[in-house]
């Protein structure tokens, strides 16, 4: 019953992004965790629902320094919001990106430090699963929480994963805003690494967008809980996930500046330490070249450089006609692992690529992006262009 609810739902949506309309600005959505009646972790004076909600604000107001960038938050004062209004938030506010932020805490191991970011997906691990069921009983002080969420139990967070294919599609740009969230920890604020993760979060199924839940550090830790709850640690944070979320849309959508960092950032960025159960991008295969009809100002072009299109993932293949893709036709794809990732349009024009990525989200791919690849192997869009 719960888990036709939520399909049922999911196929609404998809309807909807058929007559989806391309806005100009790039909207990210940030959700302090917890609130009001939900304290989060609490150690000593390390009260997590406060922290967040500061350097969500924080990292918030950086970015509204970017003219392109609008910024909403699911909570900017100290109220309880229900889990699944977050996430309702962001599709109905048709987000770019969405980005949850947490603090962790640990009853049995002091010493444990350092900063994660989750994606939503399967896990085994058993510290993964801890983390997703800690953050997913806030639903247990919701009221009527046994209706609203049928089917589901928090204490077993592993009953979320039949649900996981709803995020298939965000899976690979939802990994590439987590790496880049936690080599700004390392390389900007000097944090410990833990690596990019998966597990079942509620507060992440329910977003159809590329979609992240930071965990911050350990209040549990006294060093790093004391950092966490100075002005000047929460700055840091805030400044390394501002600057996170600019590097994705440089990549994906258009140029931003980045904000100065507090102290200098090193020339070589640090190796970060390999984790159990992390999640990595993937390299994907060339394909056939396509074209679309549109003038070009300027064509801007490298040699061996190709630009793609991308528009959505799935676990299904598809055939390759109009009638599967809202109307748009010079459609290929590559296979990487269990995934098929659908790109439309080729060219080796920047300018070009940007004209068929317009074309895709008038189609009703909002999230689209544009990938570039250099003789077969991936690179970033800025590095395709310089």
């Amino acid at each position: 019953m719960f888990i036709n609810k939520v399909r049922t739902a999911f196929g609404i949506f998809l309807l909807c992004l058929g007559s989806g309309v391309y806005a100009q600005d790039f909207k990210v959505v940030l959700d302090p965790g917890h609130g009001g009646k939900d304290f989060g972790a609490v150690r000593g004076n390390y009260v997590e629902k406060k922290i967040v909600l500061d350097v969500a604000l924080k990292v918030g107001e950086l970015l509204k320094r970017d003219k392109g960038i609008n910024v909403v938050y699911t909570r900017n004062t100290d109220v309880f919001v229900e889990v699944r209004e977050r996430s309702i938030i962001a599709n109905r506010e048709k987000a770019d990106v969405f980005v949850s932020i947490h603090a962790n805490a640990v009853a049995n191991a002091p010493g444990a430090s350092g900063t994660e970011t989750y994606v939503m997906g399967t896990s085994k691990n058993e510290s993964n699963l801890d983390v997703a069921k800690r953050e997913n009983a806030v639903i247990t002080l919701e009221d009527n929480y046994q209706t609203s969420y049928a089917g589901y139990d928090p204490s077993k967070p592993e009953s979320l994963i039949g649900l996981t294919l709803m995020q298939e599609q965000f899976v690979s740009q939802s990994i590439e805003l987590a790496s880049k969230v936690q080599t700004r920890f390392t390389n900007d604020a000097e944090r410990k690494n833990r690596g990019v993760k998966n597990g079942p979060f509620w507060v992440l199924h329910g977003a159809f967008m590329p979609s992240i839940l930071i965990e911050l550090g350990f209040l549990s830790n006294s060093e790093e809980g004391a950092y966490l709850n100075t002005d000047e640690g929460r700055n840091e944070m805030a400044r390394a996930i501002a600057n996170a979320i600019i590097d994705y849309k440089k990549q994906y959508h258009s140029a931003s500046e980045n904000i100065p960092v507090s102290k200098p950032v090193k020339a070589e960025p640090k190796e970060e330490p390999k984790q159990k159960d992390t999640v990595q991008p993937k390299a994907a295969e060339p394909a056939k070249t396509s074209s679309i009809d549109a003038s070009k100002p300027e064509v801007i072009t490298k040699e061996g450089v190709l630009f793609r299109i991308q528009i959505a993932a799935s676990s299904k293949l598809l055939e390759l006609k109009p009638a599967n893709f809202n109307g748009l036709n010079n459609i290929t794809f590559v296979k990487e692992g269990n995934m098929y990732k659908y790109f439309y349009n080729e060219t080796t024009d920047y300018n070009h690529a940007r004209k068929a990525l317009e074309v895709a989200k008038t189609k009703g791919y909002n999230s689209a992006f544009l990938v570039a690849y250099k003789n077969g192997k991936k690179i970033s869009v800025q590095e395709a262009i310089k």
